[in-house]
C-alpha cells in the first residue's frame, strides 16, 4: 500500500514537471521518450 502511494505521487510530480517543461520546450523529443521508458520502469 505504502510503495503504491509514494509511486502515485512520483508519478504525479513527474507529469507535473514533464508537463511545465514541454510547455517551456526544454525538453527534446529524444529526452522525452527516454523520461516515458523511466517511468514505465517504475510501475
Amino acid at each position: 500500500m505504502n510503495k503504491m502511494l509514494t509511486s502515485v505521487i512520483a508519478f504525479g510530480a513527474g507529469v507535473a514537471a514533464y508537463n511545465i517543461a514541454q510547455r517551456n520546450n526544454m525538453i527534446s523529443g529524444r529526452q522525452m521518450r527516454k523520461m516515458q521508458k523511466r517511468i514505465m520502469k517504475l510501475f
